[in-house]
């Protein structure tokens, strides 16, 4: 394993929607809840945004998720309007959210980077989230394309893979 890469990692997946939907699900508190969190309370300049508006780079969030019982806080650093997020997530990680067209869909790219090499970081991090990426980007693209929620959101189910 030498030659792993511990501090970044990238995932893709196409999914059949309009762009400006895709940039939606990740910049709106109404759609970004749809497919990931269970609560995501954006603010901007210490105001809570409205469930319907689009963040702008400088605001900050609050994310919650079914079956956790942690509060994930970060900032947004940048948002285009149209193609591109980049947040602070799981302290000082980047992640990127490029959407690019390609046929008939678009190409959800995500990128975490920015990701410590200690041990705990390794583990909880560079492979808990791919792992956890994975599995969201599979839900976002059941959202949109079908409607179909795989999240588990029953509090009696812990640990499951859809949580």
């Amino acid at each position: 394993m030498k030659d792993f890469n511990w501090t970044e990692f990238t995932r893709r997946i196409a999914v059949k929607a309009l762009k400006s939907q895709l940039y939606n699900a990740w910049t709106r508190p109404d759609e970004i809840e749809r497919w990931f969190l269970s609560k995501a309370v954006f603010t901007q300049d210490g105001e809570e945004m409205l469930p319907y508006s689009n963040v702008q780079a400088g605001a900050e969030y609050a994310w919650s998720w079914y079956g956790y019982d942690v509060t994930e806080r970060g900032r947004i650093t940048e948002a285009n309007g149209t193609d591109h997020i980049q947040f602070t997530f799981a302290g000082e990680c980047l992640v990127d959210v490029t959407l690019r067209e390609e046929h008939d869909a678009v190409v959800v790219e995500l990128r975490q980077h920015n990701i410590p090499t200690d041990d705990a970081s390794k583990r909880g991090i560079r492979l808990g989230c791919a792992s956890g990426w994975s599995f969201f980007l599979l839900n976002l693209k059941s959202v949109y394309e079908g409607g179909l929620d795989l999240r588990n959101k029953d509090d009696r189910f812990k640990g499951h893979i859809n949580n």
